[in-house]
Order: structure tokens, then sequence, then C-alpha cells
């Protein structure tokens, strides 16, 4: 089925912010953030030793260097938590939600270009601007994830979210190849090595700026009937009567606590990977971008196909299959050895698989269970709960590295969150939840 004019200029905001998901969060700003507080707190570490000396995180926590990129995750999951609840209510008040998803990315899109000034020893620099960009990202996806509901029928929205995912894996991709490029061959470009890093994390920062213009004016035009009892409600007085009516949709609460949790396992294994190829399996720069490389388009195929598979079988049902090749893909991933570059790659592939599926058929199966009229404040509920627990793994997963000085202990750690999410997952009545929201059941469950 050909997608929709207004369902392809919805496909570029995937495109836009997958370029500063893949380039700078997940690969870049990890490891750099981790030399640049080892920059700090130990100028003269010998390659190969793990920093001993703590840096201060907010002036008051002390971190060692090679755990802060994980508590900066921490702090940034929580500040979103708390706001954008907020944003949701909001943006279902407005007629002209495009805005709220262009002020929010072009927010996010600055934090990310200010990136270029890392250097040195600023980390704090570097942590402000992750918690910025990370807000940034999450308000601009609660109002693009409520347009998904607009655009799309019951019976579509597996397929649009999937080739959504799939398409922003192509943006991702094709600039972290980029990237790859500048950073392998940068003296013969007369550049050092930190300014290609900071370059490529300039880039990403453009890139997401300048392609959220197309989904912004493709968008423009959706209509947008702001009901009129949304409209009269003042929106802290919208949100205590949500809150209250939720207990009427105890699938929907059900399958959001499924989602916290194995959601949370995706997101920490995402943000620690290049720290854990980097520091824990010995791969240098190169061959980690190359691994993300890989991951990116092999997601392209996995996305697709995951969409293809839920219209057979029901999307509960593929992403129960997907958590289950994520179990497998960490205990994998803690037994890989040190500086075999194949094994890395076979993991990396793996993940590309299931990483996109499992994202895009969760977001298209919430968009079933949520009341028509007020998507943008109950998917700030879903991105709200999923940075309210992702903060666990994160937290999780440097506290284990500090006090364990080890990576691998820290991953298989994240091996709770895949079979407490599935177990809950399992339990959700789609049938139930769909019809207690008031939608139409798709075809296949």
């Amino acid at each position: 089925m050909k997608s929709t004019r207004t369902q392809r200029s919805w496909y570029w905001y995937d495109w836009a912010n997958s370029a500063y998901i893949t380039t700078t969060a997940t690969v870049l700003i990890g490891p750099y953030l981790t030399s640049l507080a080892n920059n700090d707190a130990c100028p003269d570490l010998v390659e190969g030793q793990v920093c001993q000396t703590p840096v201060m995180l907010l002036g008051v926590l002390p971190v060692l260097p090679g755990a802060l990129p994980s508590f900066v995750a921490t702090l940034s999951t929580i500040v979103s938590a708390i706001l954008l609840i907020f944003v949701g209510a909001f943006a279902d008040r407005s007629a002209h939600p495009h805005r709220w998803l262009a002020g929010s990315a072009w927010i996010g899109a600055t934090a990310g270009s200010l990136m270029f000034f890392l250097q040195g020893n600023n980390w704090e620099l570097g942590a402000w601007l992750m918690v910025i960009g990370a807000f940034s990202f999450g308000a601009s996806t609660v109002v693009y994830d409520s347009i998904l509901v607009r655009i799309a029928g019951p019976d579509d929205r597996d397929r649009v979210s999937s080739r959504g995912w799939a398409f922003g894996y192509v943006g991702g991709g094709l600039l972290l190849v980029i990237n790859f490029l500048m950073m392998t061959f940068y003296d013969q470009l007369g550049l050092t090595y930190g300014m290609a890093i900071r370059l490529s994390l300039l880039s990403a920062g453009l890139w997401w700026g300048l392609f959220t213009i197309i989904p912004v004016l493709g968008l423009r035009k959706l209509p947008r009937e702001v009901p009129a009892e949304v409209a009269r409600r003042n929106p802290l007085s919208q949100l205590g009567s949500t809150f209250a009516e939720m207990k009427h949709y105890p699938q929907t609460m059900l399958f959001l606590l499924a989602f916290l949790f194995y959601n949370d396992g995706i997101q920490t294994v995402i943000v620690a990977s290049s720290q854990y190829a980097q520091f824990e399996l010995k791969m240098d720069t190169s061959q980690v971008m190359l691994t993300f490389l890989l991951t990116q388009f092999v997601a392209i195929a996995g996305a697709l196909i995951f969409g293809k598979v839920a219209s057979r079988i029901g999307a509960k049902k593929t992403v129960l299959g997907g958590i289950g090749i994520w179990f497998v893909v960490v205990v994998v991933g803690f037994v890989l050895p040190v500086g075999v570059f194949g094994a890395l790659l076979g993991l990396g592939a793996a993940i590309g698989l299931v990483m996109g599926g499992t994202q895009a058929l969760s977001r298209s199966m919430y968009s079933q269970l949520i009341p028509l009229g007020r998507e943008s404040e109950y998917f700030s509920f879903y991105q709200a709960m999923e940075r309210g627990t992702s903060w666990l793994g994160t937290l999780a997963f440097g506290l284990v590295f500090q006090f364990g000085h080890s990576y691998r202990l820290a991953l298989i750690a994240l091996v709770v969150f895949f079979v407490l999410g599935g177990a809950l997952l399992s339990r959700v009545n789609m049938r139930q939840g769909i019809t207690d929201a008031g939608n139409a059941l798709p075809k296949v469950l």
C-alpha cells in the first residue's frame, strides 16, 4: 500500500532526528564525554587504564569518568519524565501541533550543534547539552508520535510507524557514513582527530534542524480541531483529570508498565553500546562506527520485516519475539571476546534486526490504546514513562561499573528489564484495551 503525502511528510522527522540519535547520542558523545572527563580527572592517564579519580557531577556527586555518560543520561531522563507530561497537555490544546514539533526540535538541534565547542576538559558543558538535547528530543517526539493517530487508520499504523522508523535509519545511516569517512580520512582532509569528532557532532545538530523543516511544512495544514472540553479546560486541571481517568484503561496502563521495562533495556543497550565496545572490547572508534553503520542498515530491513510480520500475526506477538532476541543479544554481548571485530559485527547485525521493529510496533500498539482527542497528552505519558524508568537502566549500568569496574557486569544486569517487560506484555489484552479506549479494532491483533 502506498503512503499518502501527509504520511511521507511525517516520515521526514524520523529522518531528521535519527541522525542526532545515531551520530551523537549513540556513537560519539558517550566515549567523547568520558575522554573529556578523563582529561580533567586523570590528565596523565596511560591508554588502556581506567581512571579511578572521580569528577563532580553537579558539583556534589563524585562519579568516575567511565560512568559519567550513564549518570548524565539518568539526569536527562528524570528531567524529561517530569516535564514531558506538561508538554503533552499544552500541545493537545493547540490547533497547530506542528509548531510544537518545530520549536522543541530546533532547541534540541541547537544544543546538538553547540557540542562542536566541546574540547579539552569541558565535560560539564557537554553534560548540560546532553540534558537539553534529550529533553528536546522527547518533547518533539511526543507531538510527532501523537500525529500518527491522525494520519493512519487502525489497520495502517503498524505499517506507517515501521516505515517511519526505517526511513529514520536511512537518514541516520547516511550521515554516519559521511562522519565515518571524515573521521577515517581526517588527516588527508587537514583535520585533527578531535576536530573530526567535533565536526561530526555539529553535522548531527544541523541535520536535525534543517530536515525538520520538511515535516513542519508538510504537516502545517493537517486538520486539527481541538475538542471544546479540552480547549476550555486548564492544562493542569486536564492533567489531573487524565490521571483520574486512566484507571478506566487498565490494559493501557499495563502496556505502559511493560513498555517501561523492556524499552528501558533497549535504550540502555543503545546508549551504552559504544562505551562497551570501545572500553571493554578494546575496539577503536572506526570499528565502533563501522559496527553502527551495519546496525543502522540492517535496522532498515528489520523495521520493515517486523511491520510485515505484524500484519500477519499481530504486533504484540511480534514484539514479544523481538524482546526474546534482545535477551539473547545481552547474553551474547556479555561473553563476547575482546578484540574480535567479526563477533562485534555479528552482534551489531542482531541488534539492528530488532532495534527498530520493537520500537516502531510499540508506538503503533500504544496508539491503539489511547482515547481520541488526547493523543499528545497520552503520548507524553508514553515518553515520560519511557524516560521515567530508562533512568533505572542507565543508573544500574553506571552503578555496576562504579562499584564493579566492569562493563560486562553492567551489561548483564540489563537482562532483568527484558524478562520483566516481556512477562508483563504477555498479559496485555489488546482487544479489551482497544475497546475500552473507544477505538476500532484492527483486522489483525
